[in-house]
């Protein structure tokens, strides 16, 4: 009986042993991969780009004083529309000593020369209308006279110019009352009441008292990269999306495209402003952040092969085809030439392949 347990034992250990050798043997051997297959497809693809920017008003206009003082009152604050012409702030004179005793000399000189023409001319009208002065002399001495009324009234002009910055000739038109050149919206306001503002001149660019935009007149201004701008063209069709508003999409057309290039940050940039359509705009502001996404190419319903399965060697492409699946499966290697790609699909220009070409995708399993 022991003998028997023994014999059954040693029996035990040969078979464990010779499945051991088996199975060890069976997962050395190299097993066939098994890979999954894709089919060409008809596609539209389109190849875009982002280009960043803002989005601006067309024209901004800065308003400066046409007189150097004091702000003594604003009319306008931000947001706010105004007309051309409309008054937006006016101006206390703050007069230049030199410039004030000039004047104030002036208007003195000239009645000094009135009342010496009037005393001169009475004095020849009473003569003349005695018989014992010439009609010729009564006539140049009343000129002299209307001349010297004409020389005082404009130095007294002169000097309210100087002290009040207002002519009495044309109050209406005063630089004191700054007035709106243009009609649109008040972007800002970035002086207060009491500023000192200077007046616009050749060595200074003077003090800005509003800025104001035609709002309905908007572009969107971004840059764009210079390996894609010959890709641009004057009157393509672009969509905005502002960050501010939660999807938004609005449409817009390339008008401009700089021809130069600026530096931004090591790369070369180009200059896009893309107009926006009034009525679609009329809810965005000036500044927003925003992207405009450009379609730069599309070919409309192409036969194209998924990108995953597509091998390049230098500028050629190739596909594994199919062309046995017993026992194992078998690929032929096949050239085609590529088109356009949206980074997904790949369009075959010109290939033996058709939409039933069974393609090599990714390992399933072995």
């Amino acid at each position: 009986m022991k003998k028997f347990f023994k014999i059954l034992l040693w029996i035990l250990v040969g078979v464990i042993f010779i499945a051991t050798f088996i199975y060890l043997y069976l997962n050395s051997q190299d097993k066939a991969e098994v890979y999954s297959l894709e089919y060409p497809k008809i596609e539209t693809l389109e190849r875009a780009t982002v280009l960043t920017g803002k989005v601006e008003p067309r024209d901004e206009i800065d308003i400066k004083p046409q007189i150097s003082g004091i702000i003594s009152e604003i009319l306008v604050e931000a947001g706010d529309h105004v007309n051309n012409g409309d008054i937006i702030a006016k101006i206390k004179v703050i007069p230049e000593e030199a410039q004030l005793s000039s004047a104030e000399n002036r208007v003195a000189v000239a009645e000094i020369s009135l009342n010496e023409a009037r005393q001169t001319f009475e004095r020849t009208r009473q003569l003349y209308e005695k018989k014992y002065e010439s009609r010729e002399k009564y006539e140049t001495d009343m000129a002299a006279f209307e001349r010297a009324k004409r020389e005082l009234d404009q130095a007294r002009d002169q000097l309210t110019i100087v002290r009040d910055g207002v002519s009495a000739a044309n109050a209406q038109g005063s630089n004191t009352l700054v007035r709106s050149t243009v009609t649109g919206v008040v972007l800002e306001v970035p002086v207060k009441v009491g500023s000192s503002v200077i007046q616009a001149n050749t060595f200074n660019d003077g003090t800005t008292i509003a800025k104001v935009a035609d709002m309905t007149d908007l572009i969107f201004k971004g840059k764009v990269d210079e390996t894609e701008v010959d890709l641009l063209k004057e009157g393509m069709s672009v969509k905005i999306s502002v960050g501010a508003i939660a999807g938004s999409e609005f449409p817009a057309v390339i008008e401009k495209i700089a021809p130069m290039a600026s530096d931004d940050n090591g790369t070369n940039t180009f200059e896009v402003k893309a107009a926006l359509n009034a009525g679609d705009a009329s809810n965005l502001r000036a500044g927003y952040s925003a992207n405009a996404n450009v379609i730069l190419e599309r070919a409309d319903s192409v036969l194209a092969v998924p990108e995953s399965v597509v091998e390049y060697e230098g500028d050629k492409a190739f596909v594994n085809i199919l062309t046995d699946s017993v026992p194992a499966q078998k690929f032929e290697r096949r050239e085609f030439v590529p088109g356009l790609s949206n980074g997904i699909y790949v369009e075959v220009k010109s290939g033996d392949l058709k939409k039933t070409t069974p393609l090599r995708g990714n390992v399933e399993k072995k």
